[in-house]
């Protein structure tokens, strides 16, 4: 059976853009087609500065947000990567495999790092290496698939080189793992600045609907969407990417092309306001399964420990192999 592994960060309250990008289709769609593991990366987060009690509290909203999404730990493994050993102990032997130009070129550190530098910050090491701690995240579970956004499939061709280099220097270990694309709404752009992704740490969050956002809250975002100049309603994401985005979410919401959406609409005011309640009407349910969750803490503590009972139990057996293939020598048994 194909296996899919996926991760999210919790470094900020998730996004509409977390959910018609990626969790809408692990619940719909990869959990029910494949063996699939979806990992809360924690580890991860803390590659920049953060506040220990903040990064507890995300990490379990996003684990309960999640479920709240429709993830069902009778169908798929939930957990958080801090919780499973096998991540960290193969991530340094991955980073005796790749190199310093490998970490170097990765246009994610490239960003995070010129941010860093302008705030006046020091860099830490994890930002330049976390890239094979996420080699390590997919290559534990022998993944087949990796379901993430356009911007994160550079990461996953450097898990595929890295598994490569491995299996031909060493012996083979290794599953080499292909990246997919959720067909619509792959990257929902900033409603203020439709340049950039909506993304969990935008600092002001007026471009960006939260899953958690009161309904009022979401249809105010979206009526006061930045648009383009000019009237006419038409789905260009090169020339008009204010229009285009409210069209892109509008068709993940609804269904429809965008294409043929933008057919339907002579001004910008009615598609916003379509857009709002489509909006509303999708997290809906989500907000209100979060709300009973927070309600049981005892049950999401629950799927957290068997998600990395799960886990350890499948990553084990490769990272295992991977020490001993490597050239390292097992553990000496206590003598009976």
């Amino acid at each position: 059976m194909t296996r899919v592994f996926s991760g999210i960060q919790p470094t900020g309250h998730l996004t509409l853009g977390n959910y018609l990008g990626a969790m809408r289709r692990w619940a719909e769609v990869d959990q029910h087609r494949a063996d699939s593991l979806f990992c809360v990366v924690d580890l991860h987060a803390l590659t920049v500065d953060h506040d220990p009690a903040r990064l507890r509290r995300l990490s379990r909203q996003t684990t309960t947000l999640l479920l709240a999404a429709g993830l069902d730990p009778e169908v798929c493994t939930l957990f958080l990567q801090s919780h499973v050993d096998e991540h960290t102990r193969l991530s340094y032997l991955l980073e005796c495999v790749a190199t310093d130009g490998e970490m170097r070129r990765m246009i994610q550190y490239k960003e995070k790092a010129a941010k860093q530098r302008e705030r006046g910050g020091s860099l830490r090491l994890s930002l330049l290496t976390y890239p094979v701690l996420m080699a390590a995240d997919i290559l534990a579970y022998g993944a087949d698939e990796v379901p993430v956004g356009e911007d994160q499939t550079q990461h996953v061709e450097l898990a595929r080189d890295v598994a490569v280099r491995f299996n031909q220097r060493y012996e083979h270990t290794f599953a080499v793992p292909r990246t997919t694309l959720p067909p619509v709404a792959a990257r929902v752009m900033n409603l203020q600045d439709p340049t950039r992704k909506m993304g969990k740490s935008d600092e002001s969050g007026a471009g960006v609907v939260y899953l958690l956002d009161e309904p009022d809250v979401v249809r105010k975002k979206v009526l006061r969407a930045v648009t383009d100049s000019g009237r006419e309603v038409v789905y260009d994401r090169g020339a008009r990417p204010g229009l285009a985005n409210l069209l892109d979410i509008l068709a993940a919401c609804a269904g429809g092309s965008p294409e043929s959406l933008a057919a339907g609409y002579d001004s910008y005011g009615a598609l916003k306001k379509d857009t709002a309640e489509a909006v509303v009407e999708v997290l809906r349910p989500v907000r209100d399964r979060h709300r009973e969750l927070c309600a049981d803490p005892a049950y999401v503590e629950g799927v957290l420990r068997d998600g990395a009972e799960k886990a350890r139990a499948l990553a084990r057996p490769t990272v295992d192999a991977a020490y001993r293939a490597i050239g390292l020598l097992p553990p000496v048994a206590e003598p009976r």
